[in-house]
């Protein structure tokens, strides 16, 4: 990643209270003591305001539950052939978006739950475009492209996602922030196979590509002329290597369509949060790893259309 994700040491904070508190106080009175020494401490360390926004992409098996328990047991390695499939074709087809992403970095920043997980990027285009690979990767095993055999043991399988943008830290070996938290509460209130953005992915679009409606029209030239992408991403990979999905202003594959509507509110904390429903139709092409010559353009659907509440 681009901008390293604030680490808070065990060790520091451990210093800090040693410092400004009192590990145990038995005292004969209890009194409530005055905390404004630790809390300044805490405040100075953690600078808050200093901690980077990140985005995170949610990905949740649509009805897990609903699967057989066989099918189950199975399924988590599915999903992980899935996820390796579009950290791949992620790196081959969008050499410029992903070339600050390595393999091992995806896996760095995936939080695993099991029936899916969050992925966390730099920004929300990183999340929407890996979102849109992963979502042309299912179309593939689902019509019997991938694992043909595989797949006529689990069946078809849907996925349903989110994508947040806000503060992320890290601690103890575990990732923390509000960008997760609200990502996990859009998941958990959809009950749809949708791909849902909070306000904050929708202003970060409207600002750098005048809103997601104008994803079909936008060129990797344009995106690298965003403020994020203009500084430190090496432009000569422009002229040695296309985007597969971002190539020429009208085109007859890449994003066909895309579909914007906000469907309601969720709380967060002590705030409200507006939440979005995205569709979009986009036509890629898949090629086989062992034969690169082979290769197949396919039209897929990310989210859908269902705007019922949140």
């Amino acid at each position: 990643m681009k901008n390293k994700i604030k680490e808070l040491e065990i060790d520091k904070i451990t210093e800090i209270l040693a410092d400004c508190d009192h590990r145990i106080s038995f005292e004969k009175t209890n009194t409530v003591p005055d905390e404004t020494k630790l809390l300044d401490a805490f405040k100075e360390y953690i600078d808050y305001d200093g901690i980077n926004e990140k985005s995170v992409l949610g990905i949740d098996i649509y009805q897990y539950s609903a699967y057989p328990e066989f099918q189950q047991t199975l399924i988590p390695f599915l999903f992980k052939l899935i996820f390796d499939l579009t950290k791949a074709q992620c790196q081959r087809n969008h050499p410029y978006i992903f070339q600050k992403i390595s393999s091992a970095d995806f896996n760095n920043h995936f939080i695993s739950t099991g029936d899916g997980g969050f992925l966390l990027f730099d920004t929300p285009l990183h999340s929407l475009v890996f979102a849109m690979n992963f979502a042309l990767v299912v179309r593939v095993f689902n019509a019997y492209h991938l694992h043909p055999r595989l797949r006529k043991i689990i069946g078809g399988i849907s996925f349903r996602y989110a994508i947040t943008y806000d503060k992320i830290y890290h601690f103890d070996g575990n990732f923390y922030g509000r960008a997760i938290i609200n990502n996990a509460r859009i998941l958990q209130k959809d009950n749809l196979n949708r791909c849902l953005i909070d306000q904050n992915v929708h202003r970060w679009f409207t600002l750098n590509v005048e809103g997601l409606e104008n994803m079909q029209l936008i060129t990797i030239n344009d995106i690298s002329n965003i403020d994020f992408f203009n500084n430190n991403y090496d432009r000569s990979i422009l002229v040695e290597k296309k985007d597969e999905m971002f190539n020429e202003r009208t085109r007859d594959y890449g994003v066909l369509n895309s579909d914007i509507l906000k469907i309601g509110t969720i709380a967060s904390k002590e705030t409200k949060l507006n939440i979005y429903n995205l569709h979009m139709q986009v036509a890629m092409r898949l090629y086989d790893d062992d034969h690169p010559e082979n290769h197949k353009l396919f039209t897929i659907s990310l989210g859908n259309l269902n705007t019922a509440g949140i």
